[in-house]
């Protein structure tokens, strides 16, 4: 077993039918119903989540479908670094249809060496037999200074993930850490400062200061990671970009910026007195 590696499922039910099992939309994502990474690269302590869609499940009269899932990770050598046993699943598709959408993610340890991995997933419908497979190549970048597992919660505790959307009146957190710091000689505590800034569909502002956030005490010496999360109202609909910005001032460094699409729908009554 390699302790560096995790694996975790994720299921909603959802509508479609097929006549064979296959596996489609494939994308790495921030966060279980996150929106779309924009590549395959993670720093060590980061998480890269893979969301999927499997199609042509066998339903019984109750609409509920039984299959397993296993995982396994090779490195560029094509050794095996990680195996998940096949783990069974049972699911009603509440909305009909033959198709659930399945989360696996991969967590890169702090120790991680750098380079690139091969994580294949394999499916098997168990009232069918049918069985597809799919593979996806993840790159572990050398240790740095940087924001990792961006994802968005309904909870403060981030049990209960959501998708970066919403409707008006509705409040979500949004969760991260920050690793790769260092630490000041005399106080051995880092300095890190973030902040948020949230866009609006002609990239202004929408307010003229920044979220902010600080840490500069209090963490143990063993913490390679300092998690962090900032609450947000959804007050009104429109399309938005969540931009997250950290800096080491120990290391007068910045990281690379994390952007988030959020979209904000409005309820309307149906018969407005």
């Amino acid at each position: 077993m390699w302790p560096n590696f995790a694996l975790a499922v994720a299921l909603i039910s959802a509508s479609g039918g097929a006549e064979q099992l296959t596996i489609s939309n494939i994308r790495g994502t921030y966060g279980w119903l996150g929106s779309q990474r924009p590549d395959n690269k993670l720093l060590p302590g980061d998480v890269y989540v893979i969301q999927y869609d499997i199609d042509g499940l066998k339903t019984d009269s109750d609409g509920k479908v039984q299959y397993s899932m296993e995982m396994e990770v090779k490195d560029g050598k094509g050794k095996v670094m990680f195996q998940a046993a096949p783990r069974n699943h049972e699911v009603v598709l509440s909305l009909g249809g033959s198709r659930v959408q399945a989360s696996t993610y991969v967590k890169a340890g702090f120790n991680q060496p750098a380079g690139e991995y091969t994580v294949t997933v394999s499916v098997v419908d168990k009232s069918s037999k049918a069985k597809q497979s799919f593979s996806r190549t993840i790159q572990v970048l050398p240790k740095d200074f940087g924001v990792v597992w961006p994802n968005t919660s309904a909870d403060p505790g981030g049990a209960w993930p959501c998708a970066q959307m919403g409707v008006t009146g509705q409040y979500m957190n949004l969760n991260f850490g920050v690793v790769g710091f260092q630490r000041d000689a005399k106080t051995q505590q880092p300095s890190i400062k973030v902040e948020m800034q949230i866009l609006d569909e002609k990239e202004n502002p929408t307010l003229a200061k920044p979220f902010t956030g600080e840490v500069n005490n209090g963490l143990p010496a063993q913490e390679n990671e300092i998690p962090m999360q900032f609450q947000i109202g959804l007050n009104r609909a429109g399309k938005f970009t969540i931009v997250l910005k950290a800096t080491d001032r120990v290391a007068n460094k910045v990281a690379r910026k994390i952007t988030l699409p959020l979209t904000v729908y409005e309820q309307k009554a149906t018969n407005p007195e």
